[in-house]
């Protein structure tokens, strides 16, 4: 995988699109390379479907880790979820009740960015400590909520006409 692999699949899941014509407006790669190295990045099982959901292990990705993080602050929660949710790496933030404030999942290289990730979150004053979990295997982690539902549950929690 080289840079215009690299460059097209940030814009993937920045544009939440594979329209080649709109990847092109935003890399500059042309549409012909772009539908070439979409196809190969398909073959090699990087892009898992048409949906363009990216298998981060194969991307380079490979570390998941979940940090509990406790914070001390007297503003908002949304300034700290702000702050953490703008380290890089970081793809989720939960605000949560209990011992803990917040849940942050990052998806990562290897331990050398591990050890910054941690870092950036201690440097935060609002951090008063940090508590990570390596991820070893992943069972299940799904974009696509819904799937995980059957389409009569959806229907009699949520359609209004039924109600």
């Amino acid at each position: 995988m080289d840079e215009r692999d690299i460059r097209l699949l940030k814009a993937i899941s920045d544009l939440g699109t594979g329209s080649p014509e709109k990847l092109h407006e935003e890399t500059g790669i042309p549409v012909s390379t772009i539908h070439y190295r979409l196809n190969n990045l398909k073959e090699a099982g990087v892009i898992e479907n048409d949906l363009y959901d990216i298998d981060l292990e194969q991307f380079g990705l490979e570390v998941t880790v979940v940090i509990e993080v406790l914070a001390d602050y007297s503003g908002s929660h949304e300034v700290v979820g702000e702050k953490l949710e703008a380290i890089e790496g970081v793809t989720q933030v939960f605000f949560t009740m209990g011992e803990t404030d917040f849940i942050v999942i990052a998806h990562l290289t290897g331990p050398h960015m591990v050890e910054r990730l941690i870092a950036d979150f201690e440097s935060l004053p609002e951090v008063d400590r940090t508590n990570s979990t390596y991820v070893i295997s992943t069972v299940r982690d799904d974009p696509r909520a819904l799937r995980s539902y059957s389409v009569e549950t959806l229907l009699a929690e949520l359609d209004e006409d039924a109600a």
